[in-house]
């Protein structure tokens, strides 16, 4: 406990996740490397690290290849973040997941002047992004979230090609 504390509030290395709107109370988080270097290093450098020592750079070649879309999605999703923060429209961010595991939104962003929502779905090929299951996500958000259901809906595809 004391070393997480420190962690997240003294380094600022690590954040506590949680759905977004939901209580400081509630039980649904998880905590996250912020740094993406060192969140390369514990996920590939760390991990394989027998690996390393036993000379085997062709493997790990392989498990990097293999793992490094997933890793780089999560670092695009935090690079979407901070840009839509630096642009100051919006009051609110963050991700949410319902309580099942069976809708996960990328992205939401509140404006509660304008009472606009925004929520976004980031991959890194544009392709792969589905609108309709985006809406139907967004529909769940707020059957749970019925305060946000008078706010105008946007929804976005955020990819590599948006950077």
């Amino acid at each position: 406990g004391g070393y997480l504390t420190k962690l997240c509030e003294d380094y600022g290395i690590v954040t506590k996740k949680r759905p977004f709107s939901e209580e400081e109370s509630s039980r649904s988080m998880f905590y996250e490397i912020d740094d993406n270097f060192l969140r390369f290093w514990f996920r590939f450098v760390y991990r394989y690290q027998s690996a390393i020592e036993l000379k085997a750079y062709g493997r790990l070649r392989e498990f990097v290849l293999r793992d490094y879309k997933t890793f780089s999605g999560r670092a695009l999703e935090s690079y979407f973040a901070k840009k839509l923060a630096e642009s100051g429209e919006w009051t609110r961010m963050g991700n949410w997941w319902d309580r099942k595991g069976e809708n996960e939104i990328d992205l939401i962003a509140v404006d509660e002047f304008g009472r606009r929502i925004l929520f976004c779905e980031v991959k890194r090929n544009a392709e792969r992004i589905k609108a309709g299951t985006l809406r139907e996500k967004a529909d769940a958000f707020l059957r749970v979230h019925s305060c946000y259901a008078a706010f105008t809906p946007d929804y976005r595809a955020l990819s590599l090609a948006d950077m």
